[in-house]
């Protein structure tokens, strides 16, 4: 049983990188979808005193800073119409595999996860976090007043997607957005929730060193479904790339 529960594990790791690719693909053809596999790392870096591009390839920073010259920079749209199903049911089954988005992620970040009985492996019951945003490690344990202390970003908030273009996408563009693995991340709950719907230019991760890989994928994100930044965002996540050199 603890084989087949690695071997789970690792295959559920290996669609969510495949479901990326897939949406990639059917978005903006098979470049895009090779850039966006780049994207996509497990890897936890410990936080130094100053920004650091370790997480990140020269050819992925060089990719970031081209397309965040392709983004269109205008101003903020009125929230007017934003609600979260605008972008389909919470943690849809996009990739069919059986198991929400939710728990593709979980399974896909968490380091030692274990599985609820009787779920065929799909939910995922405990697991240990290095968390990103804080380079803190967290203990998740599934349970009502447990499961919040690890939760699922949206690296672009949906709400920041829908003031940027998101409102343009059809519904099932929206529903892929939402469900995108380079878009999501296991985050400490309360930072996530600081984070709020906030773009680059008013929050970055207290983790320094998670700041490179952070725009790079907000950056490969936004290309990827044409949205667009403001005039500070784009400056914000500009000056982060600078700094990652």
């Amino acid at each position: 049983m603890k084989d087949f529960t690695i071997n789970h594990s690792a295959a559920i790791k290996a669609l969510t990188l495949l479901t990326s690719l897939l949406l990639a693909g059917a978005l903006a053809g098979c470049d895009a979808a090779a850039e966006a596999a780049t994207m996509l790392t497990d890897s936890v870096r410990a936080a130094p005193s100053g920004i650091s591009a370790e997480s990140v390839s020269p050819a992925e920073l060089a990719t970031a800073r081209a397309e965040l010259e392709t983004i269109p920079v205008k101003g903020r749209a009125p929230k007017t119409g934003y609600a979260r199903d605008e972008f389909g049911p919470a943690w849809a089954d996009v990739d069919r595999n059986g198991c929400d988005t939710r728990n593709d992620i979980l399974a896909r970040d968490l380091q030692g996860e274990t599985f609820k009985p009787g779920t065929q492996n799909c939910v995922v019951a405990t697991g240990m976090l290095a968390d990103k945003y804080t380079a803190t490690t967290i203990n998740f344990v599934r349970g009502n007043t447990t499961s919040s202390a690890v939760q699922i970003d949206h690296l672009v908030a949906l709400s920041d997607a829908w003031q940027k273009g998101a409102q343009q996408l059809s519904p099932e563009q929206r529903k892929q957005l939402a469900n995108d693995p380079l878009n999501l991340m296991a985050a400490d709950g309360p930072t996530n929730g600081a984070k709020g719907d906030k773009d680059a230019a008013t929050w970055l991760p207290p983790n320094r060193a998670f700041r490179c890989e952070y725009v790079v994928r907000q950056t490969a994100v936004k290309a990827k479904y044409h949205l667009w930044a403001t005039q500070a965002e784009h400056d914000a996540i500009a000056g982060i790339l600078t700094a990652c050199s």
